[in-house]
């Protein structure tokens, strides 16, 4: 899906340029320094607690090289307080600690290799070597407890014969790669390799605490959907790869972990086959049967969990904007919060063998970083400043929105104030809707390439973040609310949003724009047409128009039907096409920004083009423009093409939610130097 260009603006840099590397300090946030912007991505600490392991991801240089980020390891020594930059060639990934051998393991592509292959660091010198290379990339992998075996995850190689043709197309959805599943016995410098006897694809993989069983996950064929929505947890001999036991278990699977007896396994899965997350802790016996809801009544959502000891499972859970840390009972019992809601937004943890903790977390103030918690310590100690100069930049003020639906729901969202607050308002708003519909915003750093954030806030705009109904964080039951009812009151919760802000003097009225991707995009062609009176500017990215459509080329159909619909597409042609943006285009009134990538999967970039051809054709007057971006598929992740959405983003909204009644619509070409961007003295054109 999405192979074919259609005519559009597609954007292309006729200079040489460079970033400067030293940001401004003591201004406020500009578009090169956000491209410029780092994190930390995953850590691990070795068993002793010496060592942790971690990945920093360092954006290229948009000006310089449209390619995605690098992802660089670092390693600190808590004995001598050093840090080392582990020189790599490549991205590393899937971070590891060897059982019983004190290295760091991870996935690179090494200049020799033939596919990524699996390493091993020595965290003491910063030596690390190939342990391991496959036919095909090793996508995954996981140590066995003695540190002796490690399963792996790799596409299956295909048998394709010669073409004599000077020409081969492409068979749609045909002759695909399974991921197999491999058990490697490491002896000495002899290596054994076999592979699991399963026909499908193989996810996720973990060893029972003793190394004779391993449990995994496996779809019927490798399609996206399968992989959202069909995967069964099978439990593998971890000698000869046979299968044991099946679990019964339905919905969306996310993480597997053994109870250390190796009697039960907690899965990180949906409740049902109709839950849209993965966010339920389920509880089954290894030897089958089907997983129950350790604690149903949960107003919140686990996302991250480890069974810690025979009565103790650690989790980290968003309870609405807002995460926590804490234990609970492998029967729901006992749950508690050992870093409450107050504090960062934790993304994951990771312990050493006496409890010490490694995190990544981020707060409004910093992206995520590193975080440390000794045994004891009342709260983590912060160890990465990925971006120092970060702090000395003005950002606006971010608080907790609580209003109500009217319907008297009570929703929670995230408000940033510009970073000039003057008199008070009321402020141009920009309103920024999260995807999925199921995500959510929580309480942490909330600027990015297509989140207007800082950014927006240093221009003297606010932006809102809605948890509308839908959205995960709030349970079970508010996650589904949505479901069956596709642009309806979900989306009025959204305008029901800017009402309260209008109404407490905050949002100006007359000027309110609105942005979000996927399903964001969807709710922004929403407030476009159906409710297009309500908004002065729109930028769509990668977002819906058409339901009908939708549904016949997107790779998650099954998806759309258990988790959003409900009803088949065929059972309801009328209602799916009213609750579409094109239906409702003769509303359309809002200068419409729509963005896509050209290679995307989930939503095809027909969606866009469906909307821009509408809008140009039966409502002329109405600004509009289509950008397509080449290689990009649902999202951007090339340093150019995220810096050229950034720039157009804000330049839309600061035209059409300016004072002007009647602005000029902004020309295709981006003048960067009028733009702010900083410019070498020796381009060339």
């Amino acid at each position: 899906m999405g192979q074919n260009f259609l005519a559009a603006v597609t954007f292309t840099l006729i200079v040489s340029l460079a970033v400067s590397t030293i940001p401004a300090l003591g201004g406020e946030l500009t578009p090169q320094q956000l491209a410029g912007i780092g994190s930390v991505g995953s850590a691990v600490i070795t068993g002793d607690g010496q060592f942790i392991a971690y990945t920093r991801i360092v954006p290229e240089d948009p000006l310089e090289d449209n390619v995605p980020s690098q992802l660089e390891m670092h390693v600190v020594d808590r004995k001598t307080g050093e840090e080392r930059h582990i020189e790599i060639d490549n991205r590393v990934g899937n971070l590891s600690v060897r059982p019983g051998h004190r290295v760091i393991t991870f996935t690179t592509r090494g200049q020799d290799d033939d596919a990524v292959s699996l390493y091993e660091l020595d965290p003491e010198t910063g030596d690390y070597s190939r342990l391991y290379q496959h036919e095909t990339n090793i996508s995954g992998y996981s140590w066995a407890p003695t540190g002796d075996r490690f399963s792996f995850t790799a596409n299956e190689q295909l048998d394709r014969p010669d073409n004599p043709l000077p020409y081969e197309p492409t068979v749609y959805e045909e002759n695909l790669p399974n991921r197999e599943a491999f058990i490697v016995e490491i002896s000495g410098d002899d290596l054994n390799v076999d592979r699991v006897k399963l026909e499908g694809s193989v996810y996720l993989m973990e060893w029972s605490p003793d190394g004779a069983l391993l449990a995994v996950s496996e779809t019927p064929t490798p399609h996206i959907d399968d992989y959202y929505m069909f995967q069964q947890v099978r439990i593998i001999d971890g000698s000869t790869g046979e299968l044991r036991n099946n679990i019964n278990n339905s919905g969306k699977l996310g993480r597997i972990a053994w109870s250390p007896d190796g009697d039960k396994l907690a899965l990180l899965a949906g409740n049902s086959i109709n839950d849209p997350i993965d966010g339920r802790i389920m509880v089954v016996s290894s030897n089958g049967g089907t997983p129950e809801n350790i604690y149903p009544g949960f107003k919140g959502k686990f996302e991250h969990i480890n069974w810690t000891g025979a009565d103790e499972i650690r989790f980290i859970a968003s309870e609405s904007t807002t995460r926590s840390y804490g234990v609970i009972r492998p029967d729901g019992s006992g749950m508690e919060r050992k870093l409450g809601p107050d504090g960062p937004i934790w993304n994951s943890f990771n312990l050493a063998e006496d409890g010490t903790a490694v995190f990544v977390a981020q707060t409004p103030e910093h992206p995520s970083e590193l975080f440390l918690k000794t045994v004891g310590s009342e709260a983590p100690e912060r160890l990465t400043h990925t971006n120092p100069w970060l702090e000395d930049v003005q950002i606006g003020r971010q608080v907790v929105v609580s209003y109500e639906a009217r319907d008297g729901r009570n929703l929670e969202g995230l408000l940033i104030y510009p970073v000039d607050e003057g008199d008070g308002g009321p402020y141009p708003t920009i309103v920024m809707v999260h995807g999925g519909p199921e995500a959510h915003y929580s309480n942490g750093w909330l600027t990015g390439y297509s989140l207007p954030g800082q950014l927006a806030a240093s221009r003297g705009l606010a932006v809102f973040y809605p948890n509308y109904r839908g959205s995960t964080g709030r349970g079970l039951e508010f996650v589904k609310s949505s479901q069956a009812d596709l642009a309806g009151a979900e989306f009025d919760d959204i305008v029901d949003g800017v009402d309260y802000l209008i109404d407490e003097g905050i949002t100006d009225a007359s000027r309110v724009g609105v942005t979000g991707g996927s399903y964001g995009g969807y709710a922004t062609a929403w407030m476009s047409t159906r409710y297009s009176h309500r908004f002065a500017a729109g930028v769509m990215f990668v977002g819906i128009s058409n339901n009908i459509s939708k549904w016949g080329t997107s790779d998650i159909p099954e998806e759309l039907y258990l988790v959003h619909s409900r009803t088949r597409i065929w059972d309801n042609w009328m209602g799916n096409l009213k609750r579409s943006p094109v239906y409702h285009v003769d509303n359309s009134q809002t200068p419409l920004l729509i963005m896509h990538g050209e290679e995307d999967t989930r939503v095809h970039p027909s969606q866009s083009l469906e909307l821009y051809r509408h809008i140009k054709v039966r409502k002329p007057d109405v600004p509009v423009r289509l950008i397509w971006y080449p290689g990009e598929g649902h999202g951007n992740v090339r340093s150019t093409s995220r810096f050229d959405y950034n720039l157009r983003m804000m330049q839309w909204f600061e035209t059409y939610l300016s004072a002007e009644d009647a602005p000029e619509m902004p020309d295709f070409y981006l003048d960067l130097e009028a733009l702010g961007v900083e410019l070498s003295n020796n381009r060339s054109q």
